[in-house]
């Protein structure tokens, strides 16, 4: 069994007893880590010049923070209220305060997104890896320690929600390709997952376990889905074949992918409708029969209502779903801690190069695998397919590759699996609007040789196997309508299509207005709710968070801000509730009474 600790400080004394002056520390991404012991490691280093710690990790979790005052004052009760309990982790404040030490080296291979784009430090040291290859760069550093938070059952220890990596280190040690030391720190919140993450206490040299050390699970709050996140998922809903195979990731689009997957098997007719209103034509339409499989890097709470729903029940050997690791709600956490033993023994925490790969057992994943649809995010696309999901033209990395090109390379390996990228087709508002289809982009994910499918709220684009032409005239047919013309331009320029090529009239008339009008009776009605899955926000938290997307449309122009002020001015006392939650009610000072003006017009209808 292990040595057992209460006291952080002490386990870090006993790591470095046993491993020496120079720890080479792995940390799972994301829930997995083991705050307590990396931050004991952290303040070792600080304290000792001459210990030299190097952190290997992915997705560090931080507490949301506002850009803006409006911002602060809306997050701030959320981030007491979710996240008060939660360790911030001492490297994270510490990069982005620029005050690492310099015998502490952080190095990750994925950012949560958008949060690390303007710390030098951590785009300086961040290491562009594949899902699968990230542990042999840990292999190849010599990775002595790895610390992740664990469940207990008496003599056992689950790796729960991060079997990902460890399970592949763990095999690795067990051939002697290393020698680490894993150490645990029990987390009462963390539900037992059975199956290969569930260990013997041997596997571990050290546990840190005491109420003082408990914490509240990072569970991220689910941001209302938009019309655009609402199309692109209605039309991948009509691209998944009954009987298949499933992956899809976290996020809106995730959440609306699975809500039009439960209306399609729920609400057929109006499913039916709705995409015939978006212009969607063809696909896999009926309700499911056979059912889903799940096979995903991540669980998301999405898969447990498709479980709900009955679409989630294609068995493969006993399982209905093998992930590699989770974050979710907390709602999520609780299901998972009180599911019954036999339905939880359905959903199987494996090793990322299982999920991620078909190298192992490939016969077996292969007929496992059969009808995969790899449902994934982008941020940009070309039009001649190249695809953009982790990093800027300036070389400033956004969030990471992950697991996305391996599930692309995944759908090209599998005789009828389709890989399904989803993009919104603009970003910014008003006159900052810009097209997120693109002639040429400085930066390429998946390049255009593994073109497969893309959607946007505009429609499917199917790319494998077509000629630049014919994938330039299929990309124009998904594209905002303000930037076709440009863009076509362009394409004609380089002599890349017909110089007589004409957009189809059906296809010009791609806004945003008529998604809206499209979508206008299930948003009516209910079945196209802004929280499909449920949320933390309650009722005047979810008002305010229409008011201030409100207000960022109006930020465009002064006139409408003064316009949106004089509105506010006079329904102030209706808005009390609001102005309230935002310690807006009493505004004392001249910018107080300015954003209070602005949050009441911002929340009374024209």
């Amino acid at each position: 069994m292990p040595q057992f600790f209460a006291d952080p400080a002490e386990v870090a004394d006993a790591i470095v007893a046993q491993v020496g002056r120079k720890i080479v520390l792995g940390l799972p991404l994301g829930i997995g880590k083991a705050n307590h012991v990396a931050n004991a490691l952290y303040a070792r280093a600080v304290r000792d010049p001459s210990l030299h710690l190097s952190i290997f990790t992915a997705l560090t979790l931080e507490k949301p923070r506002g850009a803006s005052d409006l911002e602060r004052r809306f997050l701030e009760p959320v981030v007491e209220r979710l996240f008060g309990a939660y360790p911030e982790l001492e490297y994270a404040r510490a990069m982005r305060r620029g005050t690492l030490p310099p015998n502490v080296e952080v190095n990750e291979f994925f950012f949560l997104a958008g949060r690390w784009l303007n710390v030098p430090l951590a785009q300086r040291r961040y290491i562009s890896a594949n899902y699968t290859h990230a542990f042999r760069y840990l292999l190849e550093r010599g990775v002595n320690v790895v610390a992740q938070l664990v469940a207990r059952r008496g003599e056992r220890f689950s790796l729960s929600g991060n079997t990902d990596l460890t399970l592949d280190l763990l095999a690795a040690r067990k051939r002697g390709a290393d020698n680490f030391l894993l150490v645990g720190q029990v987390n009462s919140e963390l539900p037992f997952m059975p199956g290969e993450g569930d260990l013997g206490g041997e596997a571990f040299s050290h546990v840190l376990e005491s109420p003082a050390t408990d914490f509240p699970l990072f569970a991220p709050p689910k941001e209302p889905v938009d019309d655009a996140e609402y199309a692109c998922g209605l039309h991948v809903a009509r691209l998944v074949p009954d009987g298949g195979s499933l992956q899809i990731g976290i996020g809106q689009e995730g959440d609306a992918t699975v809500r039009s997957l439960i209306l399609r098997h729920r609400e057929n007719a109006a499913f039916r409708e709705v995409t015939a209103r978006l212009g969607g034509e063809g696909g896999h339409l009926a309700p499911f029969d056979k059912g889903l499989y799940g096979v995903s890097e991540m669980v998301v709470d999405g898969f447990l209502a498709l479980l709900d729903e009955g679409i989630l029940k294609r068995e493969v050997d006993g399982v209905l779903l093998h992930g590699g690791f989770f974050v979710g709600p907390r709602e999520f956490y609780r299901r998972l801690r009180e599911m019954s033993p036999d339905l939880l023994a359905k959903i199987q925490m494996k090793a990322i190069s299982f999920t991620n790969d078909l190298h192992g057992d490939e016969e077996t994943k292969r007929h496992a695998r059969v009808g995969a649809r790899f449902v994934n995010n982008a941020m940009m696309a070309t039009l001649l397919g190249d695809i953009v999901s982790d990093q800027l033209e300036d070389g400033r990395v956004v969030s990471g590759v992950g697991g996305q090109f391996n599930f692309v390379s995944q759908a090209f390996a599998l005789d009828d699996a389709r890989s399904i990228l989803t993009l919104k087709a603009t970003r910014g508002l008003g006159r900052r609007s810009a097209s997120n289809i693109r002639w040429a982009y400085g930066h390429t994910t998946v390049p255009r040789h593994f073109r497969d499918i893309v959607v946007s709220e505009y429609g499917v684009a199917d790319l494998r196997g077509k000629s630049d032409e014919q994938v330039i005239a299929t990309m124009l047919a998904i594209t905002d309508s303000r930037f076709q013309p440009v863009l076509l331009r362009r394409a004609k320029r380089a002599g890349k299509i017909a110089a007589d090529y004409d957009i189809p009239p059906e296809q010009r008339s791609n806004t945003p207005e008529r998604i809206a009008e499209a979508l206008r009776p299930m948003r009516e009605n209910g079945l196209l709710p802004d929280f499909p899955l449920g949320t933390d926000f309650d009722a005047t938290e979810q008002r305010l968070l229409k008011a201030l997307r409100a207000l960022q449309h109006s930020m465009e122009s002064p006139f409408q801000l003064i316009r949106l002020a004089g509105r506010g001015l006079s329904r102030r006392q209706v808005e009390r509730a609001a102005l309230v939650r935002m310690r807006l009610d009493k505004p004392a000072t001249l910018s107080e009474r300015f954003y209070a003006a602005l949050l009441a017009g911002a929340l009374t209808p024209p």
